[in-house]
């Protein structure tokens, strides 16, 4: 059972159930209004570039997580996508917009798990013993840009973003 497994008692008997794992990898840079930062120097309330436009920075979570990865090389989804070899676990969505979209998924563009694109060489399974990830948050859900990818990032959970209105 990973890190970021849940238990889930049905019928009277506890199943591992696979939380979906969520984050940006330490050290991943990520484009601000400020210029490119490490996901590591990021608070609520920066300014990040997103594929809508400026949003701000609502929440950041960081955990550890264990389990399956894919590690994806430099330049493997276009030129500077990403920018260097990147490891991301497996159910982080990735924006695909070129003919990879319409090749693969029968659309313009496509909100993905990375795992969905893995080739074996240069979009690989692996497994990560121990990565830290943070979890950007925003008012609704966006798509960022880190080291050339473009990733989903969730929205703030209601209750959270009722509070600090």
């Amino acid at each position: 059972m990973t890190h970021m497994a849940r238990e889930h008692v049905a019928a009277g008997r506890a199943e591992a159930v696979q939380a979906p794992s969520r984050g940006i990898a330490a050290g991943t840079v990520v484009l601000t209004l400020d210029g490119a930062m490490p996901v590591d120097f990021l608070t609520p309330g920066d300014r990040i570039v997103t594929r809508e436009g400026m949003r701000v920075l609502r929440e950041v979570h960081v955990h550890r997580f264990s389990g399956p990865a894919i590690c994806v090389k430099a330049g493997a989804l276009g030129h500077d996508r990403p920018e260097q070899d990147l490891v991301l676990p497996e159910t982080t969505e990735v924006l695909v917009r070129d003919w990879r979209a319409e090749a693969l998924f029968g659309q313009d563009q496509a909100l993905v798990p990375i795992a969905r694109l893995a080739d074996g060489e240069f979009i690989a399974p692996t497994t990560t013993l121990s990565m830290r990830l943070y979890e950007l948050r925003f008012d609704s859900e966006q798509v960022v840009y880190a080291e050339g990818l473009e990733l989903a990032c969730p929205a703030v959970e209601t209750e959270a973003r009722i509070a600090a209105e």
